[in-house]
């Protein structure tokens, strides 16, 4: 039975989901996996640096009553915290920076610098640092995951990794934001935009600035993240032809769905015919219930992959939710310790 040491930068709604998920696994983890742990680390803009050596109750992080007079350390860096939490593994779960990728970049370098696991539900740290990251992942025997970057817990990172050796991938779209997908539903019911903004923000899918999601930043920046990862293009936000959904009225999305051609905010990306560049957009777009991402509807998510060897690959995230953002951290957790 191996014990680990975990940390987490970043302690709001997906830091806690993959907590309660930990607590609720505990006994598969250790009967299928030999996989004990505990929290020796968090750190909240709210909280600070924290760490406890011998390691946290997760149901006092949980319910936000830690006991801070028994053996709690305060630190003033996150090279400092690392170095008093002592984490074998590092959830990373920060807001998204689409003009930067920090602070989680510097976060997740001081990590893996430590010689701890990274893993990573943060976008932006992949589009601008994935190079850098996977190197001095390879270079210190650690891991660099990052599973829930895009699709929430459906395998894409993994399953080209692990299960589709020697293929190359030409093209690939894709419905990636959840908020805009409730937005235009809630609009063609006859409602207003600002009412579908709402909407999104009580499920709990929206980005920490809704913006990001309406705008069309957080569909851009996984566009670039599966290009990095999966075509080794460096692409970045501003290569992507980007255009959100605040033009679309409530009478021209009733007359689509009308229609039976609904409107979606896709996502596309298409290698030149020399394989040098890509051809990249984000933008609303009409489909018809015939287009391998026409049926994708509510908060459910899709992908659909054109191979050389194969013409259409399509993944669907079914309703995603907190805990399957969670479940994409655990599992990279698991993956890393195991390997």
């Amino acid at each position: 039975m191996k014990h680990y040491k975990l940390g987490f930068i970043g302690f709001g709604n997906v830091g806690r989901t993959v907590a309660r998920l930990l607590l609720a696994k505990s006994a598969e983890l250790r009967e299928l996996y030999e996989i004990e742990w505990s929290i020796t680390g968090v750190a909240t803009r709210g909280m600070g640096w924290l760490s406890r050596p011998e390691g946290f109750q997760a149901s006092s992080l949980l319910s936000n009553s830690v006991d801070k007079s028994l053996g709690l350390v305060r630190s003033t860096s996150i090279n400092e915290w690392l170095l008093a939490a002592q984490p074998d593994v590092v959830f990373e779960t920060t807001s998204l920076n689409h003009e930067t990728g920090q602070p989680a970049l510097d976060y997740l370098t001081a990590v893996l610098k430590s010689g701890s696991h990274a893993v990573t539900a943060n976008k932006g740290a992949v589009v601008y640092g994935y190079e850098e990251l996977s190197k001095l992942a390879a270079d210190t025997g650690k891991h660099f995951f990052f599973e829930s970057t895009v699709l929430d817990s459906a395998p894409v990172f993994s399953l080209f990794r692990e299960t589709l050796p020697a293929v190359k991938l030409r093209a690939f779209s894709g419905v990636f934001n959840s908020t805009s997908n409730v937005i235009i539903e809630t609009m063609e019911a006859g409602r207003s935009f600002d009412e579908g903004v709402k909407m999104a923000q009580e499920l709990g899918i929206t980005e920490t600035d809704p913006a990001h999601d309406v705008d069309g930043w957080d569909a851009t920046v996984k566009v670039c993240a599966l290009a990095h990862v999966l075509m080794k293009l460096p692409l970045k936000p501003s290569d992507v032809r980007r255009e959100g959904i605040r033009n679309l009225s409530t009478l021209r999305l009733q007359a689509a769905r009308a229609e039976g051609k609904p409107y979606k905010l896709v996502a596309r990306a298409k290698l030149s015919e020399n394989g040098s560049s890509l051809n990249a957009s984000v933008k609303p777009e009409q489909l018809a219930s015939t287009d391998p991402l026409g049926n994708v509807r509510g908060t459910s998510l899709a992908v659909h992959f054109e191979l050389d060897t194969m013409p259409g690959l399509t993944i669907t995230s079914h309703r995603p939710n907190l805990q399957s953002t969670a479940y994409g951290l655990l599992a990279d957790f698991i993956n890393a310790v195991r390997e």
